[in-house]
């Protein structure tokens, strides 16, 4: 016995101490360990095979690896003339008989095991497969927790349940379900494909709220199960999943079809086992195909291909008809073939088998063990490398290991049990997610696992009904949900206490009520009232109240924000609100003898009086030159430019404009000053006859920036946002009561505004006239009902109140409570009455352009007129050395009147004055000057 726990401390076995005792009663009784096996023929590659055979997988395995030793020896020189094969060991569900079949084989020089079948014993053997460097390939042994990092000389062969467990929650989110249950076999296979479940489910935002643990499979009775079928039937969840072994399994649906488990309502998922059943027997009893139907199950998915045809089709004769074949199967062949490919790489690479005593062993000393039979297998590590550079298509389709051992692409088949078999829905891989078309086809394209690329068929769920089931209900214990109504002292038209009663009415009961007659279920609930009826509870608390489960919901006017969605989940929102500004009384200012400037801002003002300054500059100089009327005098210029300009405004301007540019200029000044006179004189009208409020303040941004007291009603979240958002020290805030609070505080002073949500300042404007909104809404919310978190009721109460809003009923209550005259929302909004720059800026802006334009093209021709009159007049020279005096000459030329102008006008005006007094009493004299001879 002490030999025993020596062998156990040397290969660091953390194992249950019943097996260490069981193997130590097993060493007292034998005397040895040694069960007699002879050395293997030195031509002869041992594998050993530990399952337990009268379980549907052992079976299917037994007979595809035999199928496979005997293929790979039908050709003798696959393996150089080596043999191989395969010893099977039956552990008939007992993990100590597996432990004694590993040992049996260290013994006999085996190079690899396949197995074991369960992944409770897998966790033992491979501390001695470490120990002993022989590699154990598992295709039944998934768990997830087989870490390739504690368990080197472990793998699977297959895809890990992690694959599995991920295909599911991407189920149940496809679905819409936040809620399941799980029921398991209490073993390391089990237990910890569930842990992972839970958190792949958390990671899609739902969760596991039961987890039923059943004896280890076989030994599980009918009377574990009832008992925790009980117990689920209690709850609401009424998604199940099971994730077993077949004979517990079937006596799970067995029990649940006698309690009425497997009928509408339910949901139920089986891992691949019950797939594993379906597949290998090709007739179920009636009574158990009754039990499973609408039930849906995952099988590992394995490609079509010929070698697959050709097998399934000798299984008939491999088999004797005794069962079917099965996923497992398949990856049993597969199995084989790769520890006989890295054999064969073995051999190649010029590696001999053999084995050598392990020293450690040798130390233990004597006793009745016969410790130094096992020995390590020398050439362990690189065989495990070429199994693990395994690159084939095998039965199972391509078979390649990614760097952390798991398999490419891991995918499966989702199937629908029916009345007379089963039915395949569509497929799950990691690489794309759920899909009705084959992984492989998908492979080629860009990986897109997004929601809305998500599909699989129709369902027949148990009862057969094809409608989704909700996959919950409330509890067969006869409990009330607990529903929080905010005790309200002011605004009593949105929730209020029934003459001192514990009853509520209000506009939100009246939406929360309507919206339970249209859920498809009964909700039995009782409203219970929250505060103490002095002031206005807190709404914070009341939300605090539901984390703590204190209340199973809130119905009232609860605004939905931020810090609040953190901790239970709202439903969709049956009345839009937001903060609003409102400011004191009104009064009249179009008295005030400077109304005439207020319809513009100072800025506006300031460009529309700089745009007539260069309007008029910049018509000077495009007509100075040609138009008689903008020459003179400096003095008479300066005067005719300003008049010219300031008349435009009136459109009273008696100057004409001769050029082309300065027409173009001022039909573009024109249209300006149109849009300006119009919308000046609109604004004074209504400045001078409509009503402006006194209050500086403006909206939000102005009340920020004061230091005025500001008001807030008592419960509110407003409190809370303008100082955690908006920064606004606390000590400017005052709290309010009531509207007759706000009415007075407004009036006297006490505030300058008061901040509050949009429903009820419309109730307040109602009874209020006076006062007004300022500016606009600054937050975005709405008010909706709370429940705790992952509540499947918050997801019906909105699809509720939709078709409440869809079908009027919404607007219907709201109008019974809440309609009223309103009078202040008129005023919303003043302050904005002055007409601002940036209304007009891109009529300056086209105004500014066209004269930039034209002074452009004006320099351009002025500058080529220059330059010919340059080529015809000779200067002296000093003048053209000197860039001062050719600017004073171009200026004076361009102050010049213009010859053709001139003598157009000259002869214009002879012919005017030849039309007044006659040709024979006019005369040019030497001078050149006209004479008029008047004397007769």
């Amino acid at each position: 016995m002490l030999n025993v726990l020596r062998l156990w401390k040397v290969v660091d076995l953390r194992i249950p101490m019943d097996l260490v005792w069981l193997l130590c009663i097993f060493v007292l009784f034998s005397g040895e360990l040694s069960l007699g096996q002879s050395k293997p023929n030195a031509d002869t590659v041992t594998i050993g095979a530990i399952f337990t055979f009268t379980t549907i997988n052992g079976k299917v395995a037994q007979i595809a690896m035999k199928a496979a030793e005997n293929d790979v020896n039908a050709d003798p020189t696959f393996l150089g003339g080596h043999r191989l094969s395969i010893s099977m060991h039956d552990s008939n569900f007992s993990g100590f008989l597996g432990i004694i079949g590993a040992l049996q084989f260290m013994e006999t020089d085996t190079v690899a095991i396949i197995g074991p079948q369960n992944s409770g014993t897998a966790h033992i053997l491979s501390h001695l497969a470490n120990e002993l460097h022989v590699p154990m390939l598992s295709f039944t042994a998934l768990d997830p927790m087989l870490s390739p990092l504690q368990y080197p000389y472990f793998v699977q062969t297959a895809p890990s349940d992690l694959f599995q467990m991920m295909a599911v929650a991407d189920m149940i989110s496809y679905y819409r379900w936040r809620e399941v249950v799980t029921i398991y076999s209490d073993d390391d296979h089990s237990r910890n494909g569930i842990t992972v479940l839970g958190d792949q489910l958390a990671e899609r935002r739902c969760d596991i709220m039961y987890k039923a643990a059943l004896p280890p499979d076989p030994t599980a009775t009918e009377s574990d199960v009832i008992a925790e079928l009980n117990k689920i039937k209690l709850m609401e969840p009424r998604v199940i999943i099971l994730h077993t072994y077949t004979k517990t399994g079937l006596l799970v649906f067995d029990v649940a079809k006698s309690l009425g488990m497997m009928e509408s309502g339910y949901v139920w998922f089986a891992t691949t086992w019950l797939s594993s059943v379906l597949d290998s027997n090709s007739s179920l009893s009636s009574k158990v195909a009754d039990s499973i139907r609408g039930v849906l199950a995952l099988r590992l998915h394995t490609p079509d291909s010929k070698r697959k045809a050709d097998f399934s089709a000798r299984w008939n004769s491999l088999s004797n008809g005794t069962i079917g074949l099965n996923p497992y199967g398949l990856y049993a062949y597969d199995t084989v073939w790769m520890i006989a490919r890295a054999v064969k790489m073995f051999l190649d690479q010029g590696n001999n088998i053999s084995f050598s005593n392990d020293a450690k062993l040798s130390n233990v000393g004597g006793g009745a063990l016969n410790l130094e039979a096992l020995s390590i297998f020398d050439g362990g590590k690189q065989l495990l490398t070429n199994v693990l550079q395994t690159n084939m298509n095998g039965l199972s389709g391509p078979i390649k290991f990614n760097p952390d051992r798991s398999l490419v692409h891991p995918s499966y088949d989702v199937i629908n049990v029916l009345e007379n078999g089963y039915r395949q829905i569509g497929y799950w891989s990691n690489y794309s997610g759920l899909s009705i078309v084959p992984p492989e086809e998908l492979y080629a394209q860009p990986p897109n696992r997004s929601s809305s690329n998500q599909h699989l068929n129709s369902v027949i769920w148990p009862g057969g009904t094809s409608t989704k089931p909700r996959g919950w209900v409330f509890p067969k214990n006869g409990k009330q949900l607990s529903i929080g109504v905010p005790r309200r002292v002011s605004y009593r038209d949105f929730v209020e206490q029934v003459n001192g009663t514990d009853i509520a009415q209000g506009y939100c009961i009246d939406v929360f009520l309507a919206a339970i007659k249209l859920l498809p279920y009964a909700v039995p609930h009782k409203f219970i009232l929250f505060g103490d009826g002095r002031k206005n509870p807190s709404y914070n608390e009341l939300v605090n109240e539901i984390a703590a489960d204190v209340f199973d919901g809130a119905v009232g006017d609860i605004a939905i924000v931020t810090n609040r969605t953190k901790i239970v989940d709202f439903t969709q929102p049956y009345i839009e609100s937001g903060l609003v500004v409102v400011v004191a009384p009104v009064r009249n200012l179009n008295s005030s003898p400077w109304a005439f400037l207020r319809p513009f801002t100072p800025s506006m003002w300031a460009v529309t009086g700089v745009f007539f300054l260069i309007v008029g500059a910049v018509v000077w100089i495009l007509e100075h030159r040609i138009n008689d009327e903008f020459r003179g005098s400096p003095r008479k210029q300066v005067i005719t430019s300003l008049w010219f300009s300031f008349s435009t405004m009136f459109f009273a301007h008696r100057e004409n404009t001769v050029s082309t540019l300065g027409r173009m200029v001022l039909i573009i000044w024109l249209f300006v000053v149109l849009i300006i006179n119009s919308s000046y004189t609109a604004s004074l009208t209504s400045i001078l006859t409509v009503q402006q409020l006194s209050s500086p303040i403006r909206g939000i941004d102005s009340l920020i920036i004061s230091d005025s007291p500001i008001g807030f009603q008592v419960g509110s979240f407003a409190e809370n946002y303008m100082v955690e958002e908006l920064n606004i020290p606390k000590s400017r805030l005052i709290s309010l009561d009531s509207p007759e609070d706000y009415a007075s505080a407004l009036k006297t002073g006490r505030v300058a505004a008061v901040v509050d949500e949009k429903p009820y300042i419309d109730l307040f404007l109602s009874n209020h006239c006076q006062f007004s909104i300022m500016g606009q809404e600054f937050t975005k919310s709405g008010w909706g009902f709370a429940f705790p978190r992952d509540s499947p009721l918050a997801i019906d109460m909105s699809t509720a109140m939709l078709t409440l809003s869809e079908n009027g009923e919404l607007q219907k209550i709201h109008d019974r409570w809440l309609s009223r005259k309103a009078c202040g929302s008129q005023n919303s909004g003043a302050g904005s009455d002055q007409l601002h720059l940036q209304s007009f800026w891109g009529l300056f802006l086209i105004c500014g352009v066209s004269c930039a334009i034209a002074l452009v093209l004006y320099l351009f021709f002025v500058l080529r007129k220059f330059k010919e009159h340059s080529h015809q007049v000779s200067e002296p020279s000093s003048h053209g050395s000197s860039r001062s005096a050719r600017l004073q000459t171009f200026l004076s030329f361009v102050d010049r009147k213009e010859d053709k102008s001139r003598s157009k006008s000259k002869r214009k005006r002879s012919q005017e004055l030849m039309n007044k007094y006659g040709e024979s009493n006019l005369s040019i004299n030497g001078s050149n000057r006209l004479e008029i001879d008047v004397s007769g």
